[in-house]
């Protein structure tokens, strides 16, 4: 995983585990590696990994339990309304960059269509 110096680390990874969720690395019901997995996977401190998953418990994506562990939520509809929150999110932010250069929608349209077949 890639950290940028701009962003809160805790913030990152939460983006990191709920892009996990949104595609499935993380299926619904699934156990979520232990704190100190997740550290020396990011290279983090555990402290900051924890603030992470305590994010994610708050906003009901996940779910620790005392003696077994933290679990994705049961719910097989978390990883679908994940994903499309993200992508809702990424959407937002170009059209605001696109409105600031003056694109306009039709231009925006023809600009994302013909940038996602050259991506094929």
């Amino acid at each position: 995983m890639q950290l940028d110096d701009n962003r809160p680390i805790w913030i990152q990874l939460v983006d990191s585990y709920r892009q996990r969720i949104a595609t499935g690395t993380w299926p619904a019901g699934a156990k979520i590696p232990s704190v100190r997995e997740l550290a020396l996977e990011g290279g983090v401190n555990p402290n900051t990994v924890q603030r992470a998953l305590a994010e994610l418990d708050r906003a009901g994506l996940t779910r620790s339990e005392r003696t077994t562990g933290r679990f994705v939520t049961a719910d097989a509809s978390t990883g679908p309304a994940t994903r499309t929150t993200l992508a809702t999110e990424a959407t937002d932010a170009h059209i605001r960059t696109l409105r600031q250069l003056g694109v306009d929608l039709t231009e925006a349209t023809a600009l994302l269509a013909a940038r996602w077949q050259a991506k094929e």
